[in-house]
């Protein structure tokens, strides 16, 4: 298996009426939603061997969500069903192209509940890649699988990606969200988040001490989401910096999550740093042209073909 992609599966409804106040909204279209889930589908179209681990209720909302998940190709084999839990639920009002609230329902999720045993650790450890990311850890008995399945991954010789994925409501003070990723850190090669995210987790007030307290911890790579600025990774002593690509905004929920695919297939193939980032910021970049985050996910030809298409005209624009 190429990757193995461990946490949240949720349940996203956007509003199909454009520039309407959530309150005021009547209509919604659903989706399957949650980061982890999204960079699943996301891999899976780009083309990786995916395997979804996860837990959802017996309900049908959650049959929903793993019959899309195999319906992408992802492998649910490993999604476990908790009784009497159900996922998590993001309604968002969609007002291109800056203007995204959404509403969050996170009491006890499903996705809280996995608990792993010795065959899903086994199941992990078979992949080349592990995802997972930082709300896994915000209870148990999710926070310790998520734990164990960090170190097992990294132990088994598996390239281990912590996407940040700071949600407020599922933690009661910022700081412990930070703490929690912090621990996780000896055992990642690649730490994802935006300015805020790494931020938190070094515990610093600026992105350049944040950079610089996390090179400490000896993180061997950190990938800055920049927003409409583009992106940065920082390796070793060196950093590489990539500009977005423009694109008519339909909605930015989920982009950021289309760039980890992106950028995650381009560096399990072996591309260049620089060339992992052209694949993230097109398949970011095709993702906020489009509604819905799991849906909006890229193929690998319409990826290619942005990118090429982009890169003609910054070299164009160059001359």
């Amino acid at each position: 298996m190429d990757v193995a992609v461990l946490g949240r599966i949720g349940y996203d409804l956007h509003a199909e009426e454009r520039h309407v106040p959530l309150p005021q909204v009547r209509r919604f279209a659903r989706s399957l939603g949650g980061s982890s889930a999204n960079m699943a589908v996301g891999l899976a179209r780009l083309g990786v061997q995916v395997g979804m681990v996860g837990a959802l209720g017996t309900d049908a909302l959650s049959q929903f969500l793993v019959d899309f998940l195999a319906a992408e190709h992802v492998d649910v084999s490993h999604v476990q069903r908790s009784a009497g839990y159900l996922p998590s639920l993001a309604l968002t009002e969609v007002s291109p192209p800056n203007h995204f609230p959404q509403v969050f329902y996170r009491r006890d999720p499903a996705d809280t509940q996995v608990d792993l045993g010795p065959a899903d650790l086994d199941y992990l450890a078979s992949a080349r890649m592990f995802i997972t990311n930082g709300t896994s850890l915000c209870a148990p008995p999710s926070r310790e699988s998520t734990y164990l399945a960090l170190e097992r991954a990294h132990e088994a010789g598996a390239r281990v990606v912590l996407d940040v994925d700071y949600r407020s409501m599922s933690w009661r003070r910022p700081e412990e969200a930070g703490l929690a990723v912090r621990l996780a850190l000896p055992y990642v090669d690649v730490l994802i988040g935006n300015e805020p995210e790494l931020k938190l987790v070094a515990g610093a007030k600026d992105l350049e001490s944040a950079v610089g307290r996390l090179r400490g911890r000896h993180v061997p790579m950190l990938v800055s989401k920049l927003g409409d600025e583009g992106t940065r990774v920082y390796e070793s002593d060196t950093e590489v910096f990539c500009p977005p690509y423009r694109v008519p905004v339909v909605s930015t929920i989920g982009a950021g999550d289309g760039f980890a695919s992106g950028f995650l297939v381009a560096l399990l193939r072996g591309k260049p740093i620089e060339e992992c980032l052209r694949y993230g910021n097109a398949a970011a970049a095709i993702v906020v042209s489009r509604l819905a985050c799991s849906e909006a996910m890229p193929t690998l030809a319409e990826v290619e073909k942005l990118k090429a298409e982009q890169d003609r005209a910054s070299l164009a624009a160059e001359e």
